[in-house]
């Protein structure tokens, strides 16, 4: 009976815990769905400079042209 109990308690905390970490993410996020460093990837398209490594390559010429 205790060891219910204490899963009981450990998935109610854990869902708590969890609902106040997507709360504070929801109000903290960009508004307008950016979930990359936009300003940081449109220049380095403009300027054809070095960003993060997996993927900005490909974006920057893209964005470049």
């Amino acid at each position: 009976m205790k060891n219910w109990s204490f899963k009981k308690w450990n998935t109610v905390l854990g869902w708590v815990i969890f609902t106040i970490a997507l709360i504070t993410y929801g109000s903290t996020m960009e508004h307008y769905l950016s979930f990359w460093d936009c300003g940081e990837y449109i220049s380095s398209a403009v300027k054809l400079e070095v960003t993060h490594a997996p993927g900005a390559a490909l974006f920057q010429i893209v964005g470049a042209v």
